[in-house]
């Protein structure tokens, strides 16, 4: 091969790669526009021109949750220029406080993070808030909200999750019978949101009994024993809903097992499994808590406050609500769609 040859392929390399690189910076902006982001902030945001470092962290990588959420935010990183480095909570609030201090030891463009349990990281997070670090808090409460100086709050209405789901359920019931729900971590703002959207529609059913609210603290393994100890204890259970999803599959397993398929099954997140049990008639409904929109989101708001310089409280609000819908056999295709390419 000659010299003349050697240059010329790499310049159509160098050309190929600039072409690329150009490319997903208008698609980045383009896709951003498309959200509903201002478009002169989407075409000043866009790819990132040097590579920014952040920090991210979700309750703990077990849940499917969590790990499709770690997926979204890589997919948008990649996106956006962005290097995702994870510290992972483990399902443990004094695994993740170590993980959370290791994370404040070092130096971030952003950070994000989902508390296992309000009020269990504040200390370090206040530490690189105060390093100037723009913090994102994602689904549940780092602590409540006029309390740290969070950039933003990205999280679903877990209330409106909690009681749309519930509602769901007592209409099939027909206003009567008995349920239990399963809850998750009960230190988690989102369980106690659901807990509450939960007590809300059922008050409104007298008729209605529940038996039992234990948590099962988002554990499958916790839920199929608790779900073994309810079979044999309750002759009638007409209905359950579960905090996660996770939790409502682990338990169906055991109802199968003891040929009581007969309950009516809810659930929240919405997760592929999920999705496909609805399709085919495991589960009843479930909602969508959009893991992608808020990991995704949390990387396009720390991008935008890093390379566009957008404020906290101005050019994004201290609470940005991110609900998905409830899931039904009539738009589970759609939402599965939706997931696959990290957009919801």
């Amino acid at each position: 091969m000659s010299g003349t040859d050697k240059t010329s392929k790499t310049t159509v390399k160098t050309r190929r790669d600039l072409l690329q690189a150009a490319t997903a910076a208008g698609s980045a902006a383009a896709l951003l526009a498309g959200f509903g982001i201002n478009p002169a902030l989407a075409a000043e945001m866009g790819r990132s021109e040097k590579p920014l470092k952040a920090a991210f962290s979700n309750a703990g990588l077990q849940a499917t949750w969590c790990a499709q959420g770690k997926q979204a935010a890589e997919w948008w990183g990649k996106l956006l220029n962005v290097e995702v480095t994870w510290f992972d909570g483990q399902l443990d609030a004094v695994k993740q406080r170590a993980a959370i201090d290791n994370m404040a030891s070092q130096k971030w463009d952003f950070v994000a993070i989902q508390a296992f349990g309000i009020g269990t990281l504040t200390q370090p997070v206040q530490k690189m808030i105060d390093a100037g670090i723009p913090v994102i808090d994602m689904d549940t409460l780092i602590a409540p909200l006029d309390q740290i100086n969070v950039h933003s709050f990205l999280a679903p209405d877990n209330e409106f999750m909690g009681a749309s789901v519930t509602q769901a359920l007592a209409n099939a019931m027909g206003g009567k019978g008995k349920i239990i729900m399963t809850q998750g971590a009960l230190g988690h703002t989102g369980a106690q949101g659901r807990a509450k959207g939960f007590n809300s529609v059922i008050k409104q059913f007298p008729n209605i009994e529940v038996l039992d609210t234990q948590p099962a603290d988002w554990d499958v393994s916790k839920a199929a024993r608790l779900w073994e100890t309810y079979l044999t204890k309750y002759p009638q259970i007409d209905a359950a809903f579960f905090h996660n999803d996770d939790m409502a599959l682990a338990a169906y397993n055991i109802m199968k097992a003891r040929n009581r398929t007969n309950i009516l099954i809810g659930g929240v997140d919405a997760m592929p499994p999920a999705i496909q049990a609805v399709s085919d008639g495991r589960m009843f409904a479930t909602v969508r808590n959009p893991s992608c929109r808020i990991h995704g989101g949390a990387i396009v708001a720390g991008v935008a406050a890093v390379t566009a310089g957008e404020k906290s409280g101005q050019g994004i609000p201290k609470h940005v609500i991110t609900d998905g819908p409830v899931v039904t056999k009539a738009n589970a295709a759609g939402m599965q769609w939706m997931e696959d390419h990290f957009l919801i």
